[in-house]
């Protein structure tokens, strides 16, 4: 039998091998590094975004500044200076609602809708089962037209009432009560502070909306009041809603950071 006679390496062969397993080795980390720093560029401009559309969300008044149809846009001078105006009549409201110890009849809260400003109806605006403005509201309900004075939008004023049943000559059903009451909040509006009849519309929703249990007579008194939205536009409703995609975007894609 012929045996083969086994050949040896170079020595020179196994002493460069470590070469390779280095070069890789410095390839990987170079790209590990790499991709660790693109993550960090991306981060930084996914947070920007993000911390953009909480300050546009958490600021009402640059959500309901922008005039209905194709008015004031947020960012140009002019929408700069009805910003401003909104925020001084918002300021005034809430000084003049401080002073007169009136937090717990006059409050204002932003939902889907628009900005709602209520007003509760008992010994501030009407007599109990009365439709007609008391002098004593002329104060507040001026302060409220200055603000309304600064945007363009649609206002809704609503009248509602609590489950205790009236039947008068002159209203029937808390129908008619409600539906008077912001009928007349509106004439305040147009006819004595001179806004534009245009913008508005007057609703009546009697009991069917009640904000708290009609329950006692506590929080009957609370759904006796007057609701007055500034509504949004069209515009306003598509840019919140992008706003809010992005914002879920953002959240989504963005790592945690641990």
């Amino acid at each position: 039998m012929i045996r083969r006679r086994a050949t040896a390496l170079p020595a020179n062969e196994h002493l460069d091998r470590w070469l390779l397993t280095y070069a890789d080795m410095i390839t990987l980390l170079t790209i590990f590094f790499l991709l660790l720093y693109s993550m960090s560029v991306v981060s930084r401009g996914k947070f920007s975004s993000l911390a953009s559309s909480v300050r546009a969300s958490l600021s009402p008044s640059k959500a309901s500044v922008t005039a209905g149809g194709g008015g004031i846009l947020p960012g140009s001078p002019k929408g700069e200076v009805s910003e401003q105006k909104y925020a001084e009549s918002m300021q005034n409201l809430n000084q003049f609602v401080e002073q007169h110890k009136l937090k717990d009849r006059v409050s204002v809260a932003q939902d889907t809708r628009g900005i709602t400003i209520s007003l509760l109806a008992d010994d501030m605006l009407f007599q109990r089962g009365s439709a007609d403005v008391q002098g004593g509201a002329a104060a507040l309900l001026w302060k409220v037209s200055r603000l309304l004075q600064t945007v363009s939008n649609v206002v809704q004023v609503e009248g509602h009432t609590c489950n205790l049943p009236i039947k008068t000559a002159q209203f029937p059903s808390n129908w008619e009560l409600s539906t008077s009451r912001a009928g007349a909040i509106v004439r305040e509006f147009t006819e004595r502070y001179g806004l534009d009849a245009n913008r508005f519309r007057a609703a009546g929703y009697a009991a069917i909306r009640p904000i708290v249990p009609n329950t006692s007579e506590t929080n009957r008194s609370r759904n006796r009041r007057v609701d007055i939205v500034i509504l949004k536009t069209e515009r306003q409703k598509e840019a919140e809603t992008l706003r809010k995609a992005e914002l879920n975007r953002v959240l989504v894609s963005t790592p945690p950071v641990s």
